[in-house]
C-alpha cells in the first residue's frame, strides 16, 4: 500500500549509489576532493540534504551526474535564480532607479522621462494609443462593475489580441509598446478621446471631477514616479517569470497585473483608503481601536523599510503644497502619525489613499494609479530578463503526497 512520508526528507528508495551518493562517493565520482564539494554547494551549483539512518550529507544523482556532465540544474526547492538588476536600489530607507534617488526624480521629471530611464531608452510617448470601437470593445467587456484594474487588465489583454508585432523583444518595440499600452489604458479609463498632454493630465480627469491645477497634476506625477518599481516585489517577479519564459510584454505586464490583484499587494491602496475614511472624524480613536484589538493599521510599516518609507515621505510634503480638495484629510493623515507607535510609520498605501480621497476621487482611484505606474516597472524587468538564460525559474518542487508503492 501507499505510505505517505511525513519526514522532513524523503527516505531513499535504495541507498546503495543509485539514487543518493555520499559526500566522499560525490568527490571520487566527479574526480575532486571533498573540501571541493563543500564549495559547490556554499556556491548554490549543488544540493546537499540529509536523511535518516545515513551519517552525514548526501546528494542526489541525478544532479550530481548533471554537474560532472556541465548541464545547467534545477533549482533546489524553494530556491530561485539570484536576481541580478541594474533597476532599482533600496537602501537605509532610500530608494533609487538606476542611481538616481527617487525623491529628486519625483521632485525634477515627469513620469514619462522616469520610464523612458527605466527602459534606458529615450522615446517619445504617443499622444493617442486607442480608437473608440477599441475602447467601446474593453468597456462592454468590462461592465458597469468594471474597477479601474479590470479594465487595466483587459485593455492588456486586447490590445496585445490585436498587435501583430507582440512578440518582438528588442528594446525599441518594447518601450513603444508599454508607452502605447499605458497611454491605451488612460484613454480607456476616461472617455476615449485620447485627449492631448502628459500622463498625469490626462489621468486626472479620469479619476475626479475635481478640477485640475498645476500643484495636483504634479502632485499625481510624483506618485506615479515614486510608484513605477520597487525591486522585486510580487508583480516584478511574476513579470520575470514570464519574461523569462519569452512571453511578449502584454503577456508580462498580465502576469505582473495578475500578481498585483489582491489585498497584500495593489489592494493594499483599497485597505488603507476604508481605514482613511473610517478615521477622518477620530483619526486618534481610530489608532487606539486597532491597536487595542491588535489590529494591523492599513498603510503602515513595511517589510523592506525599517524607519521610513521615502516614498511616503516625499508624497506628504506635495500633499501639503497641493491646492484644494477636502480640508479633512491632510489633518487626518497627520494626527495617525502621530498616534502610531513609535517603531512604526506610515507607507505609500496610505498616504495615496490619502490623496484620492482629498480630491474626491473614485474609490479605486489609488489602486488604479499604483498598476499604471507599476507598468513600467515591469517593463523594466522584463527588459532585463530577456538577455537572461530562458526559463530560469525552473525550481524542484517539494512532493509531500503519496509516495509510490515499491517492490
Amino acid at each position: 500500500m501507499p505510505r505517505t512520508h511525513t519526514r522532513r526528507f524523503p527516505k531513499p528508495i535504495h541507498h546503495d549509489g543509485r539514487d543518493y551518493l555520499t559526500t566522499e562517493q560525490v568527490a571520487r565520482f566527479l574526480g575532486v576532493k571533498v573540501a571541493t564539494v563543500y564549495a559547490y554547494v556554499s556556491r548554490g551549483r549543488m544540493t546537499s540534504i540529509r536523511i535518516d539512518g545515513v551519517d552525514g550529507s548526501v546528494f542526489a544523482v541525478e544532479e550530481v551526474e548533471a554537474v560532472a556532465a556541465g548541464r545547467p540544474r534545477r533549482a533546489p526547492a524553494g530556491v530561485v535564480e539570484r536576481i541580478r538588476t541594474r533597476l532599482t536600489l533600496l537602501q537605509d530607507d532610500r530608494l533609487y532607479y538606476r542611481g538616481h534617488d527617487v525623491v529628486a526624480l519625483a521632485r525634477d521629471h515627469s513620469f514619462e522621462e522616469v520610464a523612458n530611464l527605466l527602459w534606458d531608452t529615450d522615446g517619445q510617448w504617443p499622444s493617442a494609443a486607442v480608437d473608440a470601437s477599441t475602447t467601446a470593445v474593453i468597456r462592454e467587456a468590462g461592465g458597469p462593475a468594471a474597477r479601474g484594474l479590470d479594465l487595466i487588465r483587459l485593455s492588456v489583454d486586447v490590445l496585445g489580441a490585436r498587435d501583430t508585432r507582440r512578440h518582438r523583444r528588442d528594446l525599441p518595440t518594447v518601450a513603444a509598446t508599454a508607452s502605447r499600452v499605458i497611454t491605451a489604458c488612460v484613454d480607456v479609463l476616461g472617455d476615449g478621446t485620447g485627449q492631448p498632454g502628459t500622463i498625469a493630465e490626462r489621468l486626472w480627469p479620469c479619476l475626479t471631477d475635481d478640477p485640475p491645477s498645476p500643484q495636483k497634476i504634479a502632485l499625481l506625477d510624483a506618485a506615479l514616479v515614486l510608484l513605477a518599481d520597487h525591486d522585486l516585489s510580487a508583480g516584478a517577479v511574476a513579470a520575470r517569470v514570464a519574461a523569462s519564459a519569452r512571453g511578449s510584454i502584454y503577456a508580462v505586464l498580465g502576469a505582473g497585473l495578475g500578481a498585483f490583484d489582491g489585498p497584500v499587494h495593489g489592494g493594499a491602496t483599497t485597505l488603507a483608503r476604508r481605514f482613511l475614511v473610517a478615521s477622518l472624524d477620530d483619526p486618534a480613536g481610530a489608532v487606539a481601536e486597532h491597536l487595542y484589538l491588535g489590529a494591523e493599521i492599513p498603510g503602515t510599516g513595511h517589510v523592506v523599510y525599517r524607519h521610513r518609507d521615502p516614498r511616503a515621505e516625499h508624497l506628504v510634503n506635495v500633499l501639503t503644497d497641493a491646492d484644494g480638495g477636502d480640508p479633512r484629510v491632510l489633518p487626518a493623515l497627520e494626527e495617525i502619525r502621530a498616534q502610531l507607535p513609535e517603531a512604526t510609520f506610515v507607507n505609500s498605501d496610505l498616504v495615496l489613499a490619502a490623496v484620492a480621497l482629498r480630491y474626491r476621487m473614485r474609490s479605486d482611484a489609488a489602486e488604479t494609479i499604483f498598476a499604471l505606474a507599476r507598468m513600467v516597472g515591469w517593463t523594466a524587468h522584463a527588459l532585463e530578463e530577456y538577455d537572461e538564460r530562458h526559463l530560469r525559474f525552473r525550481p524542484e518542487g517539494v512532493y509531500t503526497g503519496v509516495r509510490p508503492a515499491t517492490r
